[in-house]
């Protein structure tokens, strides 16, 4: 039976690429506003309440304002801004971790940030099993590319071909980092040090382990065994294969993906370790993570419509 998905905010870049995945496929109908209907309270309202699955891709006090208007119980939510992701009541839409089973009868679901995927994907099986300790105050390093940052950012890049590096959230209060702190069980906030390239689309997220200063972590071999035995059975979740050359490149050309790869780095004497998820910040970061959502909330193979 066909379910119907309304994109609020389908003209974003998170929502034109959700529509992308789902086009010609006959288990979903897009109810699709034109222009001049899509800003109109009522239209947004009536489609919103009439869809099957809503995913929302808008700003946070814009997705708030989505959810409160839906006036039904049938409708399923799936919502891609920061605005529920430790919400009470709404199930984390990173489904590896936070069980496929919660996602598959979940009416709520917020999908993770782009950033915050790679970090947890990383550090939150790790904690889990006891391999690296809660209580540390972990630092993550990550790159994007500048489609992360919506149209403003897409216009500022692609006019400002001089800019090689953008910093930000130099004060320290990114919006992922509560999600990153609270889906890995942490009782510090790590220190998140975030970064746009000019590339379109790609990212990479990297977190330093001094495993001689921390007490009783795992060392890198036992750590990279944990991560390949959590996501054995992952079709989008996967280790890679350390590069030969010990560099590892993030080009302007690639082509997205919604899959993502995790990498354990040690060096000789067992001291320290870098951890490295690879992935793209509009797939398995935005919108392939929605989609993937949105097949198991519907019952259909997770990864239908994905591009891995």
């Amino acid at each position: 039976m066909t379910k119907t998905v309304f994109i609020d905010g389908a003209a974003g870049t998170t929502g034109l690429e959700i529509a992308e995945r789902l086009a010609g496929r006959a288990e979903f109908s897009l109810l699709i506003l034109d222009d001049a209907r899509r800003k109109d309270i009522g239209a947004r309202r009536e489609a919103l309440n009439d869809a099957d699955f809503v995913i929302l891709c808008l700003p946070d006090d814009a997705a708030r304002e989505s959810v409160a208007m839906i006036a039904n119980d049938r409708t399923r939510v799936i919502d891609a801004s920061t605005a529920h992701r430790v919400a009470p009541g709404w199930v984390y839409g990173f489904p590896e971790v936070s069980g496929h089973a919660a996602v598959a009868s979940a009416a709520r679901v917020s999908n993770p940030g782009c950033y915050s995927t790679g970090f947890i994907a990383l550090i939150a099986p790790l904690v889990e099993a006891g391999l690296l300790p809660a209580d540390w105050p972990y630092i993550c390093h990550a790159v994007s590319g500048y489609s992360g940052g919506g149209k403003a950012l897409i216009e500022r890049f692609e006019k400002d071909r001089d800019i090689a590096w953008r910093g930000y959230a130099l004060a320290l209060g990114h919006k992922h980092v509560p999600e990153m702190q609270a889906r890995c069980g942490l009782s510090v906030a790590p220190l998140f040090s975030p970064a746009v390239i000019p590339a379109h689309r790609g990212m990479i997220v990297e977190v330093p382990l001094p495993l001689a200063a921390m007490a009783n972590a795992a060392t890198s071999d036992a750590l990279r065994a944990a991560l390949s035995e959590y996501y054995a059975a992952s079709p989008v979740v996967s280790m890679g294969e350390a590069p030969v050359d010990g560099e590892m490149l993030l080009r302007a050309s690639d082509n997205g993906s919604d899959r993502i790869d995790l990498f354990v780095f040690g060096n000789a004497d067992g001291s320290q370790a870098r951890l490295v998820a690879r992935l793209d910040n509009l797939g398995k970061g935005a919108s392939g993570a929605c989609v993937q959502n949105l097949n198991i909330m519907a019952g259909l193979p997770e990864t239908a419509g994905l591009r891995l």
